[in-house]
């Protein structure tokens, strides 16, 4: 090869539809399995078996690439697994990319397991990947984590990849994350109409409870539906119209507590306490709010316009003065300053105000969008692990 010269090495390792459809019928069981196939062919492999006193069946897809020389590298490992019925089973995926190259290497893992049973099915997905590139850069990054759902379905995933997984650890998230908040209730409607407007939230705030007239609180379903989409939720506490009294903070403190556990919210979760700019506010509300996490299995949060010139600024800190655990274990999601709503890709620059030496995880820095009823955010990718991510 002459100097210079590049050459792009695509590795479109395989594309895998795997369609299980496992019918109960007189104890007979049709399944489809899937092949690794080019991705230039489209294949079916359709075989049929039966059973007697079983409905188990398991899937496993393997890929093992290997690319060693050349200037670039391209891979895109994609499978898709679709099972419905009456089944047990187990589906596993595992693929390995081993790349020494010289010039630049770009990887993409995509596994989604789409899961629809009566019984139950394990998923297990692997994904290691092992790069050098001319930077001397090497990386283990692995793919999309699918979940089973279904009555009284079950699906578990573990990978660690370059794909949406509702499991993200520090490494995988970027160091800004772009994210959305809403008072309506999610659906796919409404979620279609903001991936169609705005972009693709990695981060989706919503309400614990109704309240009327103001907004629509967070269902089961919808926490299903968010982390379908690979968003993690952010959990917001707004029963209260008067941010004043110790009593009173301790008071929506333990009722923030009972919804998410209504929720069935995890541990270690943070809760935010919306105060807004007309609430009245002071250090003890602020206080009592935090004790009462403080002896919980939740983390405390506020939002507000942590402003200087701000009210909530002023007793933030004054109750942080006189305890400084407040100031250190509080997260703070602020909404200062507003420069207007955007699309994730015109986004700002991430430039939150908020208390000296605070624990600011995220800035709403756009409101009231007029095309589907958002605010726009921007969120700290490292401080992430404290909001409601996919089991």
């Amino acid at each position: 090869m002459r100097n210079g010269q590049q050459l792009t090495i695509i590795a479109v390792v395989f594309f895998l539809f795997i369609s299980t459809f496992a019918i109960i019928s007189y104890n007979k069981l049709e399944k489809t399995v899937g092949k690794l196939i080019p991705v230039e062919e489209v294949v079916n492999n359709n075989g049929n078996g039966s059973t007697n006193d079983s409905s188990d069946q398991t899937i496993s897809n393997n890929i093992d690439n290997n690319i060693n020389g050349g200037s670039n590298a391209t891979i895109d490992n994609n499978v898709e697994n679709n099972i419905e019925g009456n089944v047990n089973g187990n589906v596993g995926n595992d693929i390995h990319n081993d790349v020494n190259v010289d010039g630049e290497a770009s990887l993409d893992n995509n596994v989604s397991n789409n899961i629809s049973v009566q019984v139950d099915v394990n998923v297990s997905n692997n994904v290691s990947n092992n790069v050098v590139s001319r930077n001397g850069e090497s990386g283990n990054d692995g793919g999309d984590n699918g979940n089973g759902n279904g009555d009284n379905g079950d699906g578990n995933g573990n990978g660690n990849g370059n794909g949406e997984d509702g499991n993200k650890d520090d490494e995988e998230r970027p160091e800004i994350v772009w994210g959305v908040d809403s008072a309506s209730e999610t659906t796919e409607e409404f979620y279609a109409c903001v991936r169609e407007n705005f972009g693709e939230p990695l981060v989706w705030g919503r309400y614990l409870g109704n309240v009327d007239g103001v907004s629509f609180g967070l269902t089961s379903e919808q926490v299903e539906l968010i982390h379908s989409e690979g968003a993690e939720i952010l959990l917001i506490h707004n029963q209260f119209n008067d941010a004043t009294g110790y009593d009173n903070g301790a008071q929506q403190a333990e009722l923030a507590i009972e919804l998410s556990q209504e929720l069935d919210a995890p541990e270690g979760v943070a809760i935010f306490a919306n105060i807004e700019p007309f609430f009245d506010v002071d250090a003890d509300f602020i206080t009592g709010w935090y004790d009462v996490f403080a002896d919980s299995e939740y983390i405390p949060g506020i939002y507000g316009i942590f402003d200087p010139e701000r009210e909530l600024y002023v007793q933030f800190n004054a109750a942080a003065d006189e305890n400084g655990d407040i100031r250190e274990n509080t997260y703070l999601w602020t909404a200062a300053p507003n420069v207007g709503i955007t699309t994730e890709a015109e986004a700002p620059d991430y430039e939150p105000i908020g208390p000296e030496d605070a624990l600011i995880i995220g800035w709403q820095y756009g409101l009231d969008a007029e095309t589907c009823n958002i605010d726009t955010n921007l969120f700290e990718g490292e401080k992430l692990d404290v909001l409601w991510g996919r089991d």
